[in-house]
């Protein structure tokens, strides 16, 4: 049972303990449930993986990301409704993450696709009969909105945002070695935040001021122009297989990267293939980066959502968000918020979608 475990990487075995230095084992039946497992076939990049736009040290699955904030969940509260709503959180993801958001026009919010996970749940004959045997109802772990511990909003700190930002500084832009990670979080305590809410929060000020330093580093890689490109251009590539017949949106729920990537190849359709393969093989120097468009070739123009934590922080007995008492975290955060961004990107080859 412990064979998806098993096969991780050793760096994200390892952190996995720090996040959980006891892995809680009855949460084992819920990770190898048919719709959890699902998630081990998509990729937390979204789509960026499989371009040379961008070169990640390795694949980070949806999955992990889920088991990761479940732990960071149980670490803080032991609860297990809100542990096992911060696993589910992630299960109505669809193939290619968040392209599907910039597909349906949510490239801004990126919440789009939320909306089955309750129907998911339900529809699972095993997580059912998991829920009833532990008496918990679908409401209280269908939407991990409802647990502030687990999710809130940008910019503050939840295990969700918390998780993506740690592992993202692994595998994505290496911006922490895994002692970095463990100092950081052997650092986080919960405190009440302005609205009189709990929320996960820094002890330590040099400590908080060196992980917004740390991970400033990483935040641009999830908004830059590249990024917003290469999603853009997954979800049309998505998008226009699906107009021509070749996959139903129910699929994106069934198949995995891999099995849409290899359609997509395999398509009788050339025009789609060929323009795949040139995403395949564009670099940063091809794309296009512009505030007017370029009809000669693909080119788009698309928004897409700022992500960044401005934690809370204990100082003198008060609780305070960094960016007010530190000037290195004020200027980082600043820095990130006014970010140039081009109104209009594009790859050097010509693809319109249907």
């Amino acid at each position: 049972m412990n064979e998806y475990l098993n096969n991780l990487n050793e760096e994200i075995r390892n952190y996995l303990k720090i996040l959980s230095p006891e892995f809680p084992e009855w949460l084992l039946e819920y990770i190898y449930t048919p719709e959890m497992m699902r998630l081990d076939g998509i990729g937390m990049s979204c789509g960026t993986l499989y371009t040379k736009v961008y070169n990640d040290r390795y694949f980070y699955s949806s999955l992990t990301h889920s088991v990761a904030v479940a732990l960071i969940i149980w670490n803080f509260t032991h609860d297990k409704k809100q542990t096992i709503s911060g696993l589910f959180h992630d299960i109505a993801t669809p193939t290619f993450k968040h392209c599907i958001d910039f597909m349906n026009g949510d490239s801004e919010h990126q919440e789009s696709t939320e909306e089955r996970t309750e129907q998911i749940i339900r529809n699972s004959k095993e997580i059912m009969n998991l829920l009833n045997r532990d008496d918990i109802k679908v409401e209280e772990v269908s939407d991990y909105h409802i647990y502030p511990i687990a999710d809130n909003d940008t910019p503050r700190l939840s295990a969700d945002r918390f998780e993506y930002t740690l592992s993202g500084g692994l595998y994505q832009i290496r911006v922490f070695e895994l002692k970095n990670i463990e100092e950081y979080y052997n650092n986080i305590t919960i405190l009440k935040n302005e609205d009189n809410i709990n929320e996960l929060a820094f002890k330590d000020v040099k400590l908080c001021e060196n992980f917004i330093h740390d991970t400033s580093k990483l935040w641009p890689r999830w908004i830059e122009d590249e990024d917003r490109l290469c999603m853009q251009f997954i979800a049309d590539i998505v998008k226009s297989i699906n107009i021509k017949g070749y996959i139903t949106v129910d699929d994106l729920y069934k198949f995995s990267e891999h099995d849409i990537i290899q359609l997509i190849k395999n398509c009788d359709d050339s025009y789609i293939k060929n323009a795949f393969e040139k995403f395949q093989n564009a670099t940063r120097s091809s794309v296009y980066k512009n505030d007017l468009p370029n009809n000669e070739i693909y080119c788009t123009s698309v928004k897409g959502k700022k992500r960044y934590i401005n934690p809370l922080i204990s100082l003198d007995n008060k609780t305070c968000r960094i960016k007010d008492v530190s000037t290195i975290a004020n200027n980082d955060i600043n820095n990130f918020l006014n970010m140039k961004l081009h109104k209009f990107i594009g790859f050097n080859f010509d693809f319109k979608p249907y």
